[in-house]
């Protein structure tokens, strides 16, 4: 087994375990691409952005959420955001807005078998969301990604109640 220490953006520092399993990689620690986001009682929603552009594909976290939804796209191996709930959360919306593009979106954690995949808001809306319900507090990765791989999108993504 293989340990390694990589930086990315922020100057913030990832710490990977390279084993056998699935991904070959699993996260203990990993720092984002993007803003990362807080949430707590005195502050229950925040908007963040960033830019889709990867190649790796998320089924390749999840091949479905505990709620059947299919994980699909493509994004960056190192999440776009990482999310801290500082209290459990009843429910929370995220919320991608790309002007319409056809953006996905997935939430893993606290732990690594909790997954949520994001789905259009409409046919006519190929935004994602994801209307997640009690969620422990804790430490979330959030992937915002592309159905075409490589596609570069600008988005913006609300999170709150």
């Amino acid at each position: 087994m293989a340990v390694g220490i990589h930086y990315q953006r922020y100057g913030m520092m990832a710490l990977v375990i390279t084993g056998l399993g699935g991904l070959g990689a699993t996260a203990l620690a990993q720092t984002a691409n993007f803003a990362p986001i807080a949430l707590s009682s005195g502050q229950p929603s925040a908007t963040v952005s960033g830019t889709t552009a990867g190649i790796f594909s998320v089924a390749s976290i999840a091949m479905r959420d505990q709620q059947g939804v299919i994980c699909v796209g493509f994004a960056d191996a190192s999440p776009s955001h990482i999310l801290t709930l500082q209290h459990p959360v009843t429910q929370l919306n995220l919320q991608v807005n790309s002007g319409g593009n056809d953006t996905t979106l997935l939430l893993q954690g606290p732990t690594d078998s909790r997954v949520h995949c994001g789905e259009d808001i409409s046919r006519r809306n190929l935004d994602a969301h994801i209307q997640a319900q009690n969620l422990p507090a804790g430490t979330y990765r959030l992937w915002v990604g592309s159905h075409n791989q490589g596609q570069r999108i600008h988005y913006s993504l609300s999170v709150g109640p």
